[in-house]
């Protein structure tokens, strides 16, 4: 299923006697770019958590929280004096010896690791289960609602490749017409030159067939309607794979097409309608970059 990059997703839930809430949120980027920021007691299972959402996600900028939720009725947290007066000890030492002016202050030695505990925050192994399954909820949130905007990334890519279409319409339409008045152009040319009589029909076919090679887009036509076709087709694969990728290799083609189409054009109609073409190819580009 298509699936946008973008979203946001969370989940609370206890371990033990700690309230937990998880928070997810994804941006689009073109790898699978993961931020986790957990509470300390949780940090040894940060590769599980990693992993985790790695399953279910494959292409994003991904920020996870982790926040344990305290209530007022929550005891205080404990200050481990040992431990801070070690710290202080040793900042001031340090402070001395390389000459550091400046005080060391209380709030600095409070951030210090294991100054502060909460009571009731110590996790065993057993927290691991629990902690994962919140996180896997709120990645099922996040999921839901990047395949919720990928639905409707989807209508508006089929829709911007439906005005492609018309614009191809229009320029095969066009372009026999074009050849057909390039063959009377050179033919009024030759003969302005050299007269009716003077004019060699042989010659004259030659300078047409030339002028037919190079104008022709029947080609690219084809091969433009064949990307369009497997772009369409990406994007009703029911698949879970992530087709972002896809798209993006297809309208690099399609791109390609387009501009041959221009350069080969040399008719202000097809001109035109190849200007139309790359402007939705741009819209559609803005879109697929934002797709898993």
């Amino acid at each position: 299923m298509i699936s946008s990059m973008t979203g946001f997703g969370a989940a609370e839930g206890t371990i033990g006697a700690a309230r937990l809430s998880v928070e997810i949120r994804s941006v689009n980027h073109r790898f699978f770019s993961p931020s986790l920021k957990l509470p300390s007691v949780f940090s040894r299972w940060e590769g599980d958590v990693r992993e985790a959402i790695k399953q279910k996600i494959s292409r994003g900028h991904i920020t996870l929280t982790v926040r344990i939720v305290r209530d007022e009725s929550a005891e205080a947290p404990v200050v481990d004096e040992v431990r801070f007066t070690r710290y202080l000890a040793s900042l001031r030492a340090l402070k001395e010896k390389h000459g550091v002016s400046g005080e060391v202050d209380l709030a600095t030695v409070l951030r210090l690791p294991d100054v502060v505990a909460t009571p009731g925050e110590e996790f065993n192994d057993s927290a691991a289960a629990p902690l994962l399954a919140l996180v896997s909820r709120a990645v099922d949130a996040l999921s839901a609602m990047r395949r919720a905007e990928g639905t409707q990334l989807r209508s508006f890519l089929l829709e911007r490749a439906g005005s492609i279409e018309t614009s191809l319409a229009r320029i095969e339409k066009r372009a026999p017409v074009r050849l057909r008045e390039q063959h009377e152009r050179i033919r009024r040319t030759v003969a302005d030159l050299v007269g009716e009589s003077g004019a060699d029909p042989q010659r004259i076919a030659q300078e047409v067939a030339i002028l037919a090679d190079k104008l022709d887009v029947s080609e690219e036509m084809d091969r433009f309607r064949a990307h369009l076709v497997s772009f369409r087709n990406t994007l009703g694969n029911s698949t879970p794979e992530p087709v972002g990728k896809k798209l993006g290799f297809i309208l690099q083609e399609m791109l390609r097409e387009a501009n041959t189409t221009g350069s080969k054009a040399n008719d202000a109609a097809i001109l035109q309608d190849v200007i139309l073409i790359k402007e939705e190819l741009e819209r559609i580009r803005e879109q697929v970059e934002n797709l898993e």
